[in-house]
């Protein structure tokens, strides 16, 4: 009995050792946070063979570990949210520790935004803003008005049917260029592009360039360019991502996408629907409401196929917006009102090629196809019966059709190692506009350039860059259009950045022959316009370091910008109705400013970011009337997030001060100087993560300070210049929000 215990304790110790020693052969990776040492639970991991090439993908356990079982030597790939992505090769039987490097300070993630290749922000010869993934998490934004209206150098203002627009550096409207992946979004109404539009569901990060970048891209960036970087999925064998946000104002959006990789191919889609009820302060009884009550529909996809030094990347994008504008009551039985209906379709299709043709040179090819409709429809509602009829008027029904074909070529050497590199492009535009009133019903413009720039670093702490950039178009004679950009890594945590530019911008289909009318505005095209050209001078100095779990940055940055027959609205001179604009060239506008910004971030758990910037203005009419010198605004912000590692919440406070903003327009022929009263805005967000992070749950307060009409001298309600008025809407006064969102990626 004793001998047969004994040979079962044999065979289940041998077996349990086998067992044992088994796992213990296996090899393993060990992800860890390279500050605090802690294991990187969830992060993304690539094997792909260097023979077969074929990729697999897994992620990281909760103790950061992942199993090695590739079969021959393999290039690998670590990546997540907050940490540069990890790159390196690794063989069969290979166990290793990696370290990933959180991104801290958000100055070393990778950008595209008119760059050579990608590059890491912090080696950018440019200074570009990255507003990331957890940035938009943390202010519970849904569209790109609530993102930028906390950026201490931005102002965002809403303008009733013409929706939510940015100024940058005192520059706005046509000033001011959105790319979505590098394509222009073209559908702007008065020159600017409605922020309320751009909805962040599907968007990776975007790349905000502050200044003048007329070389690289062209008409209408001598204020900056915006660059939303789409979501891709790179990693994961199947993702899926459904989001749903309530507001107390009456908000209520849902969207949800789906991406999968497919050895070498990944596929995409994306879609959702947004509803705001409109909004009024209390006072306003009316049935007409200075927000808009607006329904969107809007959906994206994306197929990629990628070769060893071959990308292709086909997408398409659609947006379908109503906006209502509701008339008060007509006398004299107070039971009928006129409501229009204003119908935005925008859709976009597009080709992106990228191709490393040998050694340190690429080839970029994106091909796209835009299209945007403006559809007008006014009704007679009977509020008795709830019958509508249609207007008779042709006025009051309006289609305006806008038709973009554009192509972009650039080829580029960057080779890190040497001195000299350098970037050749074409750049083609070709946009056409439709409809009754766009004058003759129809107008096109093309404009066409080439471009080259040159990039010399004669020792490693010095970059210099020239460019230029020959433009024809077919409605204005185009000057040579020139830059000079430089960095001097004065030390390795100093960079200074020196830059100056020549603009050019010819006006929009819009300024030229649009004529749009409805009951807040008639607006009318000017097709006597001049171009704009521009001169402009930037200056950045910027200090980061980190010390083990603490890191500082900090950074001055100045601008000048001086404006050559500079579009604008002015109200027709001897009009009969303070509604009547046009557009009209002021001589001279120039814009100066700077700005100074301090980030302090203790690792993992706080960041708190400071900023102050001062804006001044100055028009010169040429009859000699200008303004007394400049007119400067002060804006301030302060934003902090702190995370609670048990239970796991994170939660922030962002703050700006909104100083009193001072601006000179046209009424008639003569130079006004309008202003509103400076205001404080705050919001507070709190965050938790559930079921590994798959579930996201947020919550908090917007406008604690209930911030709705802000008193204002010269600037209607309506938001354009002229007009008494008592106040400007800024906002909808003081809501909660609830955010849910769920997660879930599959890697096998």
């Amino acid at each position: 009995m004793i001998r047969r215990n004994g040979i079962g304790v044999f065979w289940f110790l041998f077996i349990l050792l086998t067992v044992e020693t088994s796992f213990g052969q296996q090899d393993f990776i060990s992800v860890l946070d390279e500050k605090s040492r802690e294991p990187v639970a969830y992060a993304h991991v690539c094997f792909e063979g260097l023979e077969n090439g074929l990729p697999k993908y897994c992620t990281t356990s909760m103790e950061g570990k992942a199993v090695n079982d590739v079969k021959e030597e393999s290039k690998l790939a670590i990546s997540f949210v907050g940490y540069e992505t990890f790159r390196d090769t690794i063989r069969p039987g290979e166990s290793r520790t990696i370290l990933l490097k959180p991104t801290i300070l958000n100055i070393d993630e990778v950008v595209v935004t008119a760059q050579y290749t990608p590059e890491r922000a912090d080696k950018s010869i440019y200074k570009i803003n990255v507003i990331n993934a957890r940035e938009i998490e943390l202010k519970a934004a849904t569209n790109m008005a609530d993102l930028l209206k906390d950026e201490v150098s931005m102002n965002v203002t809403q303008q009733g049917v013409l929706g939510t627009s940015l100024k940058i550096q005192g520059l706005s409207g046509e000033n001011v260029k959105f790319l979505m992946d590098g394509v222009p979004m073209i559908g702007r109404m008065n020159g600017n592009f409605d922020l309320n539009q751009i909805n962040l569901n599907n968007v990776d990060h975007i790349e905000v360039i502050e200044g003048p970048m007329s070389v690289i891209y062209g008409s209408n960036a001598l204020a900056g360019v915006v660059n939303i970087i789409t979501k891709e999925n790179n990693s994961a064998k199947l993702s899926t991502i459904f989001n749903t946000y309530y507001e107390s104002v009456g908000t209520w959006n849902f969207d949800g996408s789906v991406a999968m990789n497919l050895d070498r191919s990944s596929i995409g889609v994306a879609g959702g629907r947004n509803f705001f009820g409109g909004y009024s302060p209390s006072s306003d009884t009316g049935r007409s409401v200075i927000f808009k009550p607006r329904r969107q529909y809007f959906a994206d996809g994306y197929y990629a196929y990628t070769l060893d030094k071959l990308k292709i990347k086909i997408g398409a994008d659609y947006f379908n917006e109503l906006l209502q504008d509701k008339g008060n009551l007509q006398p004299p039985y107070f039971e009928k009102a006129f409501d229009s209906y204003f119908t935005t379709v925008r859709y976009n299709t597009r080709l992106d090629v990228n191709w490393q043709l040998w050694k340190a040179h690429f080839l970029n090819i994106i091909l796209s196809y835009s299209a945007y409709n403006r559809i007008k429809e006014t009704f007679l509602i009977d509020l008795t019966t709830l019958e509508e009829v249609r207007t008779q008027d042709p006025e009051q029904q309006d289609t305006t059709k806008l038709r973009t074909y554009m192509g972009r070529l650039t080829f580029a050497k960057n080779n890190p190692d040497k001195k000299f590199n350098y970037q050749l492009g074409v750049d083609l535009n070709y946009e056409s506009g439709l409809g009754k009133r766009i004058l003759d019903d129809k107008q096109a413009i093309g404009d066409y350039a080439a471009f080259i720039s040159v990039k010399w670093d004669p020792v490693k702490s010095l970059s210099i860059q020239p460019g230029i950039r020959f433009i024809y178009n077919t409605n204005y004679s185009a000057p040579l259009v020139f830059a000079l950009s430089t960095k001097w890594n004065i030390i390795e945590t100093l960079a200074l950045r020196v830059s100056y530019s020549k603009g050019f911008r010819a006006p929009s289909i819009k300024e030229l022959y649009l004529y749009f009318k409805d009951i807040n505005h008639d607006i009318h095209g000017n097709p006597d316009l001049k171009a704009e050209t521009s001169n402009n001078v930037s200056v950045n100095l910027q200090y980061a370091i980190e010390k083990r779990k603490t890191a500082w940055s900090a950074e001055i940055s100045g601008f000048y910008n001086a404006i050559q027959n500079i579009i604008t609205l002015a109200q027709v001179p001897g009009a009969t109705s303070d509604l009547n604009y046009t557009y009209v060239n002021l001589d001279k506008y120039k814009t100066i400013g700077g700005q100074a910004n301090v980030t302090f971030s203790l690792y993992p758990p706080l960041k708190i970011t400071a900023g102050l910037a001062k804006t001044g203005i100055n028009v010169e009419m040429a009859d000699g009337t200008r303004t007394n010198g400049f007119i400067f605004s002060t804006d301030i912000s302060a934003n902090g997030s702190y995370r609670f590692a048990k239970p796991e919440i994170t939660i922030a406070l962002l703050y700006k001060y909104t100083g009193e903003k001072q601006q000179p327009y046209l009424n008639g022929d003569s130079l006004t100087l309008g202003y509103i009263n400076g205001y404080n805005t705050m919001d507070f967000t709190i965050t938790k993560g559930f079921w590994k992070n798959r579930i996201r749950l947020a919550a908090g307060m917007k406008n604690i300070f209930n911030n709705q009409v802000i008193p204002s001298t010269g600037l209607g309600g309506s938001g354009h210049t002229g007009g008494g008025g008592e106040g400007v809407a800024v906002g909808y006064g003081r809501t909660v929000f609830v955010r849910f969102t769920f997660n879930f990626n599959q890697y096998k």
